[in-house]
Protein backbone atom coordinates (compact mmCIF):
# COMPACT_ATOMS: atom_id res chain seq x y z
CA UNK A 1 0.00 0.00 0.00
CA UNK A 2 1.46 3.33 -1.05
CA UNK A 3 1.20 6.52 0.94
CA UNK A 4 -0.27 8.34 -2.06
CA UNK A 5 -3.22 5.92 -2.01
CA UNK A 6 -3.73 6.38 1.72
CA UNK A 7 -3.51 10.16 1.56
CA UNK A 8 -6.65 10.34 -0.62
CA UNK A 9 -8.86 8.62 1.98
CA UNK A 10 -11.14 10.51 4.37
CA UNK A 11 -10.64 10.56 8.14
CA UNK A 12 -13.48 8.06 8.69
CA UNK A 13 -12.07 5.70 6.07
CA UNK A 14 -8.61 5.95 7.64
CA UNK A 15 -9.96 5.12 11.09
CA UNK A 16 -11.91 2.17 9.71
CA UNK A 17 -8.87 0.89 7.80
CA UNK A 18 -6.68 1.31 10.91
CA UNK A 19 -9.08 -0.77 13.01
CA UNK A 20 -9.15 -3.52 10.41
CA UNK A 21 -5.37 -3.58 10.15
CA UNK A 22 -4.94 -3.77 13.93
CA UNK A 23 -7.31 -6.73 14.10
CA UNK A 24 -5.44 -8.43 11.28
CA UNK A 25 -2.12 -7.80 13.04
CA UNK A 26 -3.48 -9.33 16.24
CA UNK A 27 -4.58 -12.44 14.34
CA UNK A 28 -1.24 -12.71 12.55
CA UNK A 29 0.63 -12.44 15.85
CA UNK A 30 -1.52 -15.20 17.32
CA UNK A 31 -0.90 -17.43 14.31
CA UNK A 32 2.82 -16.64 14.48
CA UNK A 33 2.98 -17.72 18.11
CA UNK A 34 1.36 -21.02 17.11
CA UNK A 35 3.72 -21.45 14.18
CA UNK A 36 1.01 -21.18 11.54
CA UNK A 37 2.28 -18.10 9.65
CA UNK A 38 3.76 -19.00 6.29
CA UNK A 39 5.65 -15.72 5.92
CA UNK A 40 6.71 -13.64 8.93
CA UNK A 41 7.44 -10.79 6.52
CA UNK A 42 3.70 -10.19 6.28
CA UNK A 43 3.70 -9.06 9.93
CA UNK A 44 6.40 -6.48 9.23
CA UNK A 45 4.60 -5.21 6.12
CA UNK A 46 1.35 -4.86 8.03
CA UNK A 47 3.04 -2.93 10.85
CA UNK A 48 4.51 -0.54 8.30
CA UNK A 49 1.14 -0.06 6.63
CA UNK A 50 -0.41 0.71 10.02
CA UNK A 51 2.27 3.37 10.54
CA UNK A 52 1.47 4.87 7.14
CA UNK A 53 -2.23 5.08 7.97
CA UNK A 54 -1.49 6.61 11.38
CA UNK A 55 0.75 9.22 9.75
CA UNK A 56 -1.89 10.15 7.18
CA UNK A 57 -4.53 10.33 9.91
CA UNK A 58 -2.43 12.66 12.06
CA UNK A 59 -1.75 14.90 9.05
CA UNK A 60 -5.45 15.14 8.25
CA UNK A 61 -6.39 15.86 11.85
CA UNK A 62 -3.76 18.59 12.14
CA UNK A 63 -5.21 20.51 9.19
Amino acid sequence: MKFSDIRDLTVDELRKRLGQMREELFELNMKHSLGQVASPVSIRDLRRNIARVQTALSIKLAQ
